[in-house]
């Protein structure tokens, strides 16, 4: 990544201020990741719903392809992640360390993604070793490398807290949008009614997707700056080892309890995102009824919406961690409600409501209180260790995509899930048994009311942020000495 390309004009940052712009804002934090994050997010909810439904492969291997399959592929994204991490550490150009790898991502996302769903049919063995190296090309080479670079802008952006908090909000309204409106809203109300099991409009739909996805991802490179990262070139010349830098991260208990905290939350969400249209499909509602998975996403929808105005300013007067710790206790509450009122309506929709209200600090200022950490880390060690702390982070939440995919489907293999067929043109389900039904609802609404008690706890222990400002300083007085 080295040389002169990089100080070319048509691949500099449209930014050139100093201090985050409101262009800044609004194109590079929140519409220039839309397309890549509305990609993932049919993807996290949907593409198992077309591996089982559509392709129907959850009876090869007498059921284990599904799961074993997504494990063996996050093992190898955890390998790449951290790749990843390391070669964003050693990258050094005039446009930064993390912003060159988002405009390589850009073309790659968008082919790797349409593979996903161009699966060959006729013959098992092409199909199980297409979707194999699909995925892996997708998830373990193009989405980590946009991942990586995507969550390294707003740590990278600026040392001001109150701006980086603003980025932050505006890079979680990105996801929030396109997954609580579109994926949440529109997907099950209009999109999966009209594709049903019909493998074309499948194909058709997601590359549309994933053309959309080009253009905004490379909005998203021209319109961010990181400022860390270019206030002091010079200092980074010298690399750090890339096992120094690990026992870095894991000797810090900040470090060490941000990530355990995204660990459990991680878990608990993706599980709820993958059953989400099975339990409204079998459990609560019909398949592909079109009102039910609305209905739930429309109520959800709602805080996120007030979410934008109303956490910042309470994370500014209360600390963000403590706004966050409140959350999760709501968080818990509204869960426990919705699971044991499971089939009905008014009763799942007040504790969605009340479950995503809990959920709004953690939705918001989560990559500003991980941007404390790093700062915290610096200051204590004199040095960042950025790309190694993001490929963790990227470990996570990537390596336990596949994990609990696989752990799912086990429970609906195990439990005798019995796909929907394709009938003169018309796509019928049948009714699931009770054991199904019950495996679908405790993913859906039961675990996170664990997982919610839990990070309400643990969060007792990240105060971070009670003296960073004072870090901060000391930092910027290391620098100018």
């Amino acid at each position: 990544m080295k040389g002169t390309f990089w100080n070319k004009s048509f691949v500099k940052s449209r930014i050139a201020s100093d201090e985050v712009t409101g262009k800044e804002k609004w194109l590079g934090y929140l519409l220039g990741p839309a397309g890549a994050l509305l990609l993932n997010a049919v993807l996290a909810t949907y593409l198992n719903v077309y591996y089982t439904d559509v392709l129907k492969l959850g009876g090869i291997w007498n059921g284990a392809f599904l799961v074993i399959f997504p494990i063996v592929s996050k093992i190898i994204d955890a390998v790449t992640n951290v790749i990843m991490g390391n070669v964003i550490d050693r990258t050094r150009t005039s446009q930064g360390k993390a912003r060159p790898w988002l405009l390589l991502s850009a073309p790659l996302v968008t082919i790797t993604a349409i593979l996903l769903f161009i699966v060959p049919t006729g013959s098992e063995t092409l199909q199980v070793v297409w979707v194999m190296i699909s995925y892996n090309l997708f998830y373990s080479f193009a989405y980590t490398i946009f991942n990586m670079s995507h969550n390294l802008m707003v740590p990278l952006s600026t040392r001001d807290t109150t701006a980086r908090g603003g980025l932050s909000v505006f890079n979680q309204i990105a996801t929030i949008m396109m997954s609580g409106i579109l994926v949440a809203l529109v997907f099950p109300m209009v999109i999966m009614p009209m594709l049903g099991v019909d493998r074309e409009k499948w194909i058709m739909t997601m590359s549309l997707l994933a053309v959309i996805a080009l253009p905004l991802t490379l909005m998203e490179y021209y319109f961010t700056k990181e400022r860390v990262t270019l206030e002091n070139q010079e200092e980074q010349v010298k690399a750090i080892p890339f096992f120094t830098q690990l026992r870095t991260i894991f000797r810090d208990k900040y470090m060490v309890i941000i990530y355990v905290y995204f660990l459990i939350y991680t878990v608990g969400s993706t599980i709820k995102n993958i059953s989400l249209p099975y339990f409204c499909n079998y459990v609560l509602g019909t398949y592909n009824d079109g009102i039910t998975q609305t209905l739930l996403s429309v109520i959800g929808g709602i805080p996120m919406g007030i979410g934008i105005f109303a956490v910042w300013p309470l994370a500014k007067k209360f600390g963000k961690r403590n706004v966050t710790l409140g959350g999760f206790i709501l968080y818990a509450i509204g869960g426990a409600v919705c699971w044991l009122f499971p089939t009905n309506m008014v009763m799942m929709l007040i504790g969605q409501f009340i479950k995503n209200v809990g959920g709004l600090p953690c939705a918001y200022v989560f990559m500003a209180l991980f941007a404390d950490v790093l700062d915290h880390m610096e200051w204590k060690n004199r040095s960042r260790c950025d790309g190694i702390a993001m490929s963790v982070y990227n470990i996570i939440a990537c390596a336990l995509i596949g994990v609990c995919t696989g752990i799912f489907n086990g429970l609906l293999s195990g439990t005798g899930y019995v796909e929907p067929e394709l009938i003169d043109g018309v796509t019928v389900a049948v009714q699931q048994s009770q054991s199904v039904q019950n495996v679908i609802t405790f993913s859906f609404v039961g675990f996170e009311v664990f997982t919610g008690i839990t990070l309400a706890v643990l969060l007792i222990f990240l105060n971070v942020e009670k003296d960073i400002g004072r870090k901060q300083a000391e930092i910027k007085a290391r620098r100018e000495g």
